[in-house]
C-alpha cells in the first residue's frame, strides 16, 4: 500500500472508531483501489425554473435584443467596463454577475452552449424538468434518469473491478450522489445512487446512536436517502458519514458564496478529493422563474447568478488540477420567452444555454448555431429558436468524457448522430 493511501485509511480509521471491523476493512481497501485507478467525473447542475439564457449568455452583437428588452436588456461592453456584458467574442458577452466564470473561458476551460435544449413543445415546468432528467422529451412512459443509465453504460472496467474486489462492498452505491432537496429522477433506475440534502444530514439523522445501533439505524433509513441493496447501502452511508464537512478545509485559496448551493459545491469537492467512488455528481438550485421584477444588470436575476458563477468559480479553484478529469455541465429545463413582458420579467420559453466546464473541454469558444432574434426566426413568434439538441451535448459528454460504450442506449427515441456534435470534449 503506497504511504498515501495508508495514511488516507488511518485517517478514515479513526474517524470511524467504534463502527464494525468489516466496515473499516471495506473502507480501506475502497481508499485503495480509487487511489490506484481514478476515474472520471461528471457533475451535472440543474437551474431549476428556467433560466433566462439571453441575459445569462448575452447576444449584445444582434440589435434586435435590444429591441426585445428594453428594460432589462444587458448593455454591451464598453471599454469603462461597469455593469455591461462581460466580453467573450465580439458578439456574445457573460452576464457581469458571472464575472468569477469570466477567467474559465480565458483560459479554455469554459465552453457555453447557445440556442440549445429539448424539442418538445412543452411550457410546463415539471413535465421539462422530467423531460431533461430523463432525457426522452414528450416520453413519459421513460421513469428511470439518464444519469441512471450513464451508470449502467459507463466504466464497465471500472465497475468489475469493484463488483469482483474483496470486501468491496458499498463501492457501487456511492458512484452516482445527488445533493437536492428531493430526489431528483435524473439519478432513478437500477444503479444504486444516493440522494440526500447535504453531508450534515447524514450526521444529524445518526446523532445519538451508539456502536451497537448503528448499523440497524443504516439498515431502516428512509428511502429518499439511500438507493442500494442491503449491506451496500448501509456500507455507503458509513463511508459517507466518514466525510466531515466541518473538517474540511477548501484548496488553493477557494471561496464558496455561503449558501446552500455553495455548500453543495463544496462537499462535491470534497467527495471528489476523498476517493469514495463517485463517477456522477448531480446538484440542483432553485429561484430562475423570473416572471416579474427581473432585473437587467442588477437585481433578482443578477444576485442568483452570482451565486450561481461563485461557486463555480470556486469548486474549479479548490479541486485544481483533478479538473482533468472532472466536467461540470450546466442545464435548465428552457429559456425565457425573447420579450420582456409588461412585469419587467420574461415568461416561459423554448431554447435556452448551457455551460459546459473542465480541464479537457475545448473552451474559450461560445458553441451553437446562433438562429437571430428578427421577428421571423424566432419560435412560434416569440422565443429563442433551437438549434441543438440537449442530447447531443449529453451524450458527447456521456460518450468522450465518462467513456460510455453505447450513449445510443443512454437516449430513448433518440437518434444519436455524432456529426451534430459540437466537439465541447
Amino acid at each position: 500500500m503506497q504511504r498515501r493511501v495508508f495514511l488516507k485509511s488511518g485517517a478514515l480509521a479513526l474517524v470511524t472508531i467504534g463502527l464494525s471491523p468489516r466496515f473499516l476493512r471495506r473502507a480501506a481497501l475502497l481508499a485503495e483501489t480509487r487511489a490506484a485507478a481514478r476515474g472520471k467525473t461528471l457533475i451535472c447542475l440543474f437551474q431549476r425554473g428556467a433560466a433566462d439564457a439571453l441575459n445569462v449568455l448575452v447576444p449584445f452583437g444582434d440589435p434586435h435584443y435590444y429591441d426585445l428588452r428594453p428594460t432589462i436588456a444587458i448593455g454591451a461592453p464598453s471599454r469603462d467596463g461597469g455593469e455591461r456584458a462581460i466580453d467573450l467574442d465580439g458578439f456574445f458577452g457573460l452576464h457581469p454577475s458571472l464575472a468569477a466564470l469570466a477567467p474559465l473561458y480565458q483560459r479554455g476551460m469554459l465552453a457555453p452552449v447557445h440556442a440549445v435544449g429539448s424539442p418538445s413543445s412543452t411550457r410546463s415546468h415539471f413535465d421539462a424538468q422530467d423531460f431533461m432528467e430523463t432525457a426522452a422529451p414528450d416520453m413519459k412512459s421513460v421513469r428511470d434518469g439518464w444519469l441512471n443509465r450513464l451508470l449502467v453504460a459507463s466504466n464497465a472496467e471500472s465497475n468489475a473491478r469493484l463488483a469482483g474486489a474483496a470486501d468491496g462492498h458499498g463501492a457501487s452505491a456511492l458512484r452516482g450522489i445527488a445533493l437536492a432537496m428531493q430526489h431528483p429522477r435524473v439519478v432513478d433506475g437500477p444503479a444504486p445512487t444516493v440522494a440526500l440534502r447535504s453531508l450534515e444530514e447524514l450526521r444529524v439523522r445518526a446523532q445519538g446512536a451508539d456502536a451497537a445501533r448503528l448499523e440497524q439505524l443504516y439498515q431502516t433509513m428512509d428511502a429518499d436517502l439511500v438507493h442500494g441493496d442491503g449491506s451496500d447501502a448501509a456500507e455507503a452511508t458509513k463511508i459517507l458519514r466518514a466525510v466531515d464537512p466541518d473538517k474540511y478545509a477548501p484548496a488553493n485559496g477557494a471561496q464558496y458564496p455561503n449558501s446552500d448551493f455553495g455548500r453543495r459545491l463544496r462537499q462535491i469537492a470534497q467527495l471528489v478529493k476523498a476517493d469514495v467512488g463517485m463517477e456522477i455528481a448531480f446538484a440542483d438550485v432553485g429561484g430562475w422563474d423570473t416572471h416579474v421584477n427581473q432585473g437587467a444588470a442588477t437585481g433578482q436575476l443578477a444576485s442568483r447568478l452570482d451565486d450561481f458563477g461563485s461557486a463555480i468559480a470556486a469548486l474549479v479553484t479548490d479541486l485544481g488540477d483533478r479538473m482533468g478529469d472532472v466536467v461540470i455541465l450546466t442545464m435548465s429545463e428552457f429559456g425565457r420567452m425573447a420579450r420582456e413582458n409588461g412585469n419587467r420579467g420574461t415568461d416561459h420559453g423554448h431554447a435556452g444555454a448551457m455551460f459546459v466546464i473542465g480541464g479537457n473541454v475545448r473552451g474559450g469558444k461560445v458553441h451553437g448555431r446562433w438562429p437571430g432574434l428578427a421577428p421571423e426566426q424566432l419560435h412560434e413568434g416569440r422565443d429563442l429558436a433551437l438549434t441543438t439538441d440537449f442530447r447531443a451535448v449529453f451524450a458527447e459528454v456521456a460518450t468522450r468524457h465518462m467513456g460510455a460504450a453505447r450513449s445510443d442506449a443512454l437516449f430513448p427515441g433518440y437518434t444519436m448522430d455524432p456529426s451534430e456534435w459540437a466537439g465541447l470534449v
